[in-house]
C-alpha cells in the first residue's frame, strides 16, 4: 500500500490547541476528537515537524534578519517578539523539546497513533547543525572550518580567531543559523549515525532534509576542493545500520536536481517528487512533461513522494487557485508516497514561515475536505496502488492545452482520471477497450465538485463523451463484471 502521510506543524499546532481547549495541550494529553481527521483520512504515517531541542542562537537571529522580518510581518501583521521562534532545522540536539512534552510525551503520542493503525515519522538534518548544538564545544572537528579571509556571511567565528562555515546548498546564500557539517572527517559520520539510530528509536520513520546534499559527488564539489572529500558514501552504510536494528523503518529524503534515482539506489524508501508539482503546478500545466513523468520506469514512480504543498512550498489554495481540487485528484490518483501537508484539507491559502509560531486567522473552503476524504478512500482501491498501471489518454477536445486524461488499471479494474485546468468548460471525448460493451451501471463517477454528481456524460459504443465544466476533475471507476 502506498502510503499516505499527514504533515503536522507541531509547533503551531499545539499552540492552536492549548487556546482552543483553555489548557496547555502536549503531545501527551492531545483531546481525542483533534485525532479524529488522522483516523478519518486513513492517514499510514503523521510527520511531526519541528520536534527537537530548540536553537536559542536561531531564534535570535530570527527575530532579527532584515529579509525575514518582512516575510514574518507579511504572515502576521500584528507579529509580537514571542511569535518568532528558532527554525526547526536549526537542531540543537536530538532531543524533543520539553515544551512539546519531551520523549515522554512523544511516545505517549506515538502509542496513540499505533492504536489507530497509524506510524510516526520525525525529521532528520543530516547536513548541518544549529550555531549552539551540544556537540560543537567538544568536537569543532565535526564541522567544516574557515578562515577569517572567507566572507563573513559564509562563516561563524565560535571562539576567537577561529571560523566554521554555516551550512548552505550550493545554490542558495548559508543558513546563517547552522553550522556545515564535515562529512570528509569519518567522526562525523559515526556521530550522526548514532543520533539517527537514537531517533529511530523513537517512531517508524524519517524525513531526510535536503538529503542529496550528503551524496559524495555533492559534497565534494561544494565543499572538497578546499576542505577534503568524504570517505565514502554516508546513506547506505546509515540506512544499513537502522534497517539493522528496525528492519520496517521507512527513510523519505527530500531530494532535488535530479539526483531522486541515486538516493533510491542508496537505500531511500521514498524521494520528494518536485518535477510531479512543477510540472502541474506550471501555467499553462506542462501536460507533455507531466505525462512522460507519469510514465517512466513503474519502480521508480512507486518510490516517489508527490505533493501539491508542504511547508517549504506555497499553500496549494494559492498556487493552484480554482484548479486546487483538480490537482488534488491528480495527486491522489498517481502511483507512490503522497504527501499532504495540514491546513491543505480546508483550503488554507497564507504559507507559515517556519520561525513563526502563531498562525494567523484565516478561512478555509469547506468543500474541499469532504472532497479529500472520498478521494483517500478511493485511493485504497488496488488500481491505485502498487499493482496499478498508468496509461496516457488520447482525449478528443477542441482545446486540449489545459486538459488531460489517464488510465489506472490492474487485470480486473479501470479507473479513467480527467482535468480541466482551464476556465472554461470542455467537451471530450476518448475510447478505451475496457469501456466496449458496458453500460453506466458499470461505471461509478466523482466530480471534484464532490458530492455534486456528475451529470453530463454519455457512454455508447463508439465513445465515450462529457462535458468538463471549468477547473474540474473527473474520476471513472469501472469494475470487471462478474462471469
Amino acid at each position: 500500500m502506498f502510503p499516505l502521510v499527514y504533515e503536522i506543524n507541531t509547533r503551531v499546532w499545539l499552540r492552536e490547541l492549548s487556546i482552543r481547549h483553555g489548557q496547555t495541550i502536549t503531545l501527551a494529553n492531545v483531546p481525542d476528537e483533534e485525532l479524529e481527521l488522522l483516523r478519518c483520512g486513513r492517514f499510514t504515517f503523521v510527520w511531526l515537524m519541528g520536534v527537537w531541542k530548540r536553537s536559542c542562537y536561531s531564534a535570535a537571529i530570527a527575530a532579527s534578519h532584515k529579509g525575514l522580518r518582512s516575510e514574518l510581518l507579511d504572515y502576521l501583521q500584528d507579529l509580537q517578539p514571542e511569535d518568532i521562534v528558532a527554525s526547526p532545522y536549526a537542531v540543537a540536539d536530538y532531543k524533543v523539546s520539553e515544551m512539546l512534552g519531551g520523549e515522554e510525551g512523544l511516545l505517549v503520542f506515538r502509542e496513540r497513533l499505533k492504536s489507530m493503525n497509524i506510524k510516526l515519522m520525525l525529521d532528520f538534518v543530516p547536513n548541518h547543525m544549529a550555531l549552539d548544538n551540544r556537540w560543537l564545544p567538544e568536537h569543532p572537528e565535526l564541522f567544516v572550518s574557515m578562515t577569517e579571509d572567507d566572507p563573513e556571511d559564509a562563516c561563524f567565528e565560535f571562539t576567537k580567531g577561529q571560523f566554521l562555515a554555516h551550512g548552505k546548498d550550493p545554490y542558495f546564500p548559508p543558513w546563517s543559523d547552522t553550522l556545515q557539517l564535515n562529512y570528509a572527517n569519518p567522526a562525523t559520520h559515526d556521530m550522526m549515525i548514532h543520533n539517527l539510530l537514537h531517533v529511530s528509536d523513537l517512531c517508524d520513520g524519517v524525513r531526510c532534509d535536503m538529503a542529496m546534499l550528503l551524496i559524495k559527488e555533492v559534497f565534494d564539489t561544494t565543499w572538497g576542493s578546499q576542505y577534503g572529500e568524504m570517505p565514502g558514501e554516508f546513506w547506505p552504510t546509515a540506512i544499513r545500520h537502522i534497517r539493522e536494528k528496525h528492519p520496517d523503518f521507512i527513510f523519505l529524503a527530500e531530494a532535488y536536481w535530479h539526483k531522486e534515482w541515486a538516493l533510491q539506489q542508496m537505500g531511500f524508501d521514498f524521494t520528494y517528487d518536485k518535477n510531479f508539482y512543477d510540472f502541474l503546478g506550471s501555467f499553462p500545466v506542462n501536460i507533455l512533461k507531466l505525462r512522460d513523468h507519469l510514465l517512466c520506469d513503474p519502480e521508480y514512480q512507486a518510490r516517489l513522494c508527490r505533493f501539491i504543498e508542504n511547508h517549504d512550498e506555497d499553500r496549494a489554495s494559492e498556487w493552484f487557485g480554482k484548479n486546487h481540487a483538480v490537482a488534488a485528484l491528480v495527486l491522489l490518483t498517481s502511483p507512490g508516497m503522497t504527501l499532504i501537508h495540514q491546513g491543505q484539507l480546508e483550503g488554507l491559502v497564507r504559507k507559515i514561515p517556519v520561525q513563526i509560531i502563531r498562525s494567523a486567522e484565516e478561512k478555509g473552503h469547506e468543500k474541499l475536505l469532504p472532497l479529500y476524504l472520498k478521494l483517500f478512500e478511493l485511493r485504497l482501491d488496488p488500481v491505485f496502488q502498487e499493482k496499478g498501471r498508468t496509461e496516457w489518454l488520447n482525449l478528443n477536445a477542441a482545446d486540449l492545452s489545459l486538459c488531460f486524461g489517464y488510465c489506472r488499471s490492474t487485470s480486473d479494474s479501470h479507473a479513467f482520471v480527467l482535468a480541466n485546468f482551464s476556465s472554461h468548460g470542455i467537451d471530450i471525448e476518448f475510447t478505451h477497450p475496457a469501456l466496449d460493451g458496458l453500460d453506466k451501471s458499470s461505471i461509478t463517477a466523482y466530480s471534484t465538485r464532490f458530492p455534486e454528481p456528475l451529470q453530463e456524460w454519455q457512454l455508447n459504443d463508439n465513445a465515450t463523451g462529457l462535458h468538463l465544466k471549468q477547473n474540474e476533475g473527473v474520476l471513472l471507476m469501472v469494475k470487471k463484471p462478474e462471469t
